[in-house]
């Protein structure tokens, strides 16, 4: 009687502590360590973010004022806005060939400055002396006024953007390939599948967030146009050829009417951030068929 009579005791007192009966499980505290490297981790990308804010940031915050003002240089202001290929190069790298020598020649004019590599086509599409033209010359009779003809000013112009970001655009699909499994072929080749069967089937619906992610890098690249430009051509011949960068620099540093200049860029801003996220969501970027 004793114990029972002790057990009545203790009982209330356990369901007063929890009415439900059961005691309620605290939540772990995230270890002091983990605490520490978010702090270190924090400290390490400091010098980035600086660095972003300074050269990224304020230039940003800048424009996005002098866009809505009418502002020149000399006057206050006053307030008043190449995939398939690189496609096909990176199958080749990937069935063809694991050399590491191809794949740096194919990188390479990458990273050739856009200066240099305007110049170097200048030269070779030279209308006299250009060795182009020579070999042109020599099977055709003629020869082609590359960048002082209206009609051939910006298939030149995209010829060589495409020949030197084609090269980057290989590597990172050359990339995806890698990620995918070699089982899924082995089970394609077991089904009768052919290479060509496989390539349209497999592999490009496997590639589509890299084939996406090129698509935007490239209709960026387009929008950005302009050391090529500037070496070249400068915009003409009457105008052929002058892109909107070209426009925005000669209106700030020609005209000194950087307000115009800073709006034009703010709504080219706006242009490309609303055809990215368009070309993201239409292709539904952030899937994945590997999962």
């Amino acid at each position: 009687m004793a114990v029972t009579s002790q057990n009545s005791r203790v009982l209330p007192r356990a369901a007063a502590a929890s009415p439900a009966g059961k005691v309620k499980p605290r939540k772990p505290k995230p270890p002091a360590a983990r605490r520490g490297d978010a702090k270190i981790a924090w400290l390490l990308i400091t010098p980035a973010l600086i660095g972003f804010g300074a050269f990224y940031g304020l230039p940003l915050a800048r424009g996005i004022y002098l866009s809505f003002t009418e502002f020149h240089v000399l006057t206050p202001p006053q307030v008043v806005i190449g995939t398939l290929l690189s496609l096909g190069i990176a199958a080749i790298l990937h069935r063809m060939t694991r050399s590491a020598l191809a794949r740096g020649v194919i990188l390479l004019p990458y990273l050739i400055s856009n200066v240099i590599a305007a110049l170097v086509w200048q030269w070779m599409l030279d209308p006299q002396l250009g060795i182009v033209n020579v070999l042109l010359k020599n099977v055709t009779g003629d020869t082609v006024q590359f960048f002082g003809s209206s009609a051939w000013a910006i298939p030149t112009l995209a010829a060589i953007t495409i020949w030197k970001w084609m090269g980057y655009f290989a590597v990172l699909i050359f990339a995806g390939v890698q990620t995918i499994p070699p089982t899924i072929y082995e089970a394609g080749r077991v089904d009768g599948a052919s290479e060509v069967q496989m390539f349209l089937r497999l592999t490009l619906p496997l590639l589509r967030p890299i084939l996406v992610m090129v698509v935007v890098l490239s209709v960026i690249n387009s929008f950005q146009v302009f050391d090529i430009v500037q070496v070249t051509t400068q915009g003409g011949p009457a105008n052929a050829s002058n892109v909107l960068q070209m426009y925005i620099y000669r209106k700030a540093f020609a005209e000194f009417d950087f307000g115009y200049a800073a709006t034009m860029s703010l709504a080219l801003l706006v242009l490309l951030a609303g055809i990215t996220f368009t070309q993201m969501r239409l292709a539904r970027a952030n899937e994945s068929d590997l999962s």
